[in-house]
């Protein structure tokens, strides 16, 4: 599967920190990343996957409506036959106290993985190496066994 990853920030949102350091982290690790940039629709995100031959769309949201932006995604992305892993992380509701029953209702939405504002990009890596089968290299194994 490819190790491309398209980045973006869906619907209304303009939080850029976050989409910044997951393109660091991600790239550092050797993928290729697609930045889309804030305010990114459905279609934006369905046509790059599309051109980049994508193995992952990784959604970021940050400003709580994410259910809202999400609505129908994976619908776009199945009629556009993308078939790759779907993230996304932030914050994804307005008074995300219980975060396992936020990560149940993107899961429902068709998103395979789920994360909260704090977790460390290395956690989202790790998973998309997994997901992608992708074996770490013997540097990444010596690094990681230090």
């Amino acid at each position: 599967m490819s190790q491309t990853v398209v980045l973006g920030v869906i619907g209304s949102d303009a939080h850029v920190v976050g989409i910044t350091i997951l393109e660091q982290a991600f790239s550092a690790a050797g993928f290729d990343v697609v930045n889309l940039g804030v305010q990114t629709s459905q279609e934006e995100f369905a046509e790059a996957a599309v051109a980049h031959d994508a193995g992952a769309v990784l959604v970021s949201s940050l400003y709580g409506h994410a259910r809202q932006d999400c609505q129908g995604f994976h619908d776009v992305l199945e009629s556009a036959e993308i078939d790759a892993v779907t993230y996304i992380g932030g914050n994804l509701a307005v008074g995300q106290d219980d975060f396992e029953r936020t990560r149940e209702t993107f899961r429902e939405l068709g998103f395979d993985r789920v994360f909260d504002s704090e977790t460390d990009p290395e956690e989202a890596i790790a998973a998309l190496r997994r997901d992608l089968q992708i074996r770490p290299t013997e540097t990444e194994r010596v690094t990681v066994s230090s």
